[in-house]
């Protein structure tokens, strides 16, 4: 039997109606982001405007399908609170940096013992934007199948501490002494202090550890950051390592003042401890991880599972070295460190 080319095109409409329609809901649906930050309550930093430009090359343009909303706890008291207006909310996906995504995500108990007012959102999918070792947090059954609500980049700052350490005693050969601003309240606190100290080791330098918890009101992070700082000078260190905190992101600008006041060069994680006045900073490229972000987030509005998205690694790393600051130290970088920097800061 010949079928007319009427039969034939209705026969095409009806089988391709349920996928037409499908995607018609998609393309007219206007689907809900909640960007949850620890850090600023304002979301005007450049790396959330790369995460943005990702959504709209994927067609999802705020004001048009595309509504986000933005939740900040820069204080952990207040995490109860969000989370229940986030829940409230009931968007789409979350999209959390490190410590957001810690404090937030539905990860056992027992992996929050050092985060005080844990507030896990057990129901919506949440996107991270940079966890060192989600696994290890808790976050993740693992990285090829995560199996549960969260899903994302890992940062791999904590795997970076031992290069950063060697690094630093590159940039300056003679130091035998360095200082460590340890995050105590961090949930993969021992690790790093264990990787840092096996590192030393093999550098043959000694550590002065620092413990500075984040847990503690504003004010009083200042304060301890001021001590850790004066402790250092007392015990003549040569140089400062920053481990991984949001606590020492926010003060960034003190710990520069401090560096200066104490003589004391560091190095510190993503670039903008560098272009705050560090003396160099060694991390993947946090603007292109929002920017890869961007495409976990699509999937998910689409339809995939967080559970099925594995968990994938930054594609660009970043070594940042300011000048400004060697200059002020009086210090000599050694050309061939120069050389390997992705950034100089003149």
């Amino acid at each position: 039997m010949v079928l007319s080319p009427a039969v034939v095109l209705a026969l095409a409409l009806i089988l391709s109606g349920p996928r037409l329609t499908a995607e018609a809901q998609r393309a007219t649906r206007t689907a809900t982001v909640v960007f949850l930050s620890d850090i600023t309550p304002i979301p005007d930093r450049p790396y959330l405007e790369a995460f943005r430009e990702g959504l709209r090359e994927l067609g999802w343009v705020a004001g048009q399908n595309l509504h986000v909303e933005y939740r900040h706890a820069s204080r952990s008291e207040q995490r109860p609170e969000i989370a229940a207006e986030i829940v409230k909310l009931a968007p789409d996906v979350i999209v959390a940096p490190a410590a957001a995504a810690f404090a937030f995500g539905p990860i056992p108990s027992h992996a929050g013992e050092r985060i005080s007012n844990w507030s896990p959102i057990r129901t919506i999918p949440i996107v991270f934007a940079g966890v060192s070792d989600p696994v290890a947090a808790g976050m993740v059954q693992s990285r090829q199948r995560p199996g549960g609500t969260m899903t994302g980049i890992a940062l791999l700052s904590i795997e970076l501490n031992p290069k950063r350490l060697e690094l630093l005693k590159e940039a300056l050969p003679a130091a035998a002494r360095i200082g460590v601003l340890v995050p105590s309240n961090h949930p993969l606190r021992d690790r790093m202090v264990t990787d840092v100290e096996a590192a030393a080791r093999g550098l043959k330098v000694k550590l002065q550890l620092v413990e500075i918890s984040g847990a503690d009101p504003v004010e009083r992070i200042a304060e301890q950051i001021d001590q850790a700082f004066e402790t250092m000078a007392r015990e003549r260190v040569q140089a400062v390592l920053g481990l991984q905190g949001p606590h020492y992101y926010r003060e960034r600008k003190r710990i520069v003042e401090l560096s200066l006041k104490h003589r004391l060069p560091g190095i510190f994680e993503i670039g903008e401890y560098a272009e705050a006045g560090c003396l160099m900073a060694y991390a993947p490229n946090v603007t292109d991880i929002f920017r890869y972000t961007a495409i976990y987030v699509d999937k998910i509005l689409k339809g995939a599972k967080a559970a099925d998205l594995p968990v994938d690694r930054p594609r660009k790393l970043e070594f940042v070295v300011n000048m400004r600051t060697a200059k002020a130290l009086g210090l000599t970088i050694p050309p061939a460190l120069l050389l390997r920097a992705d950034r100089v800061i003149e």
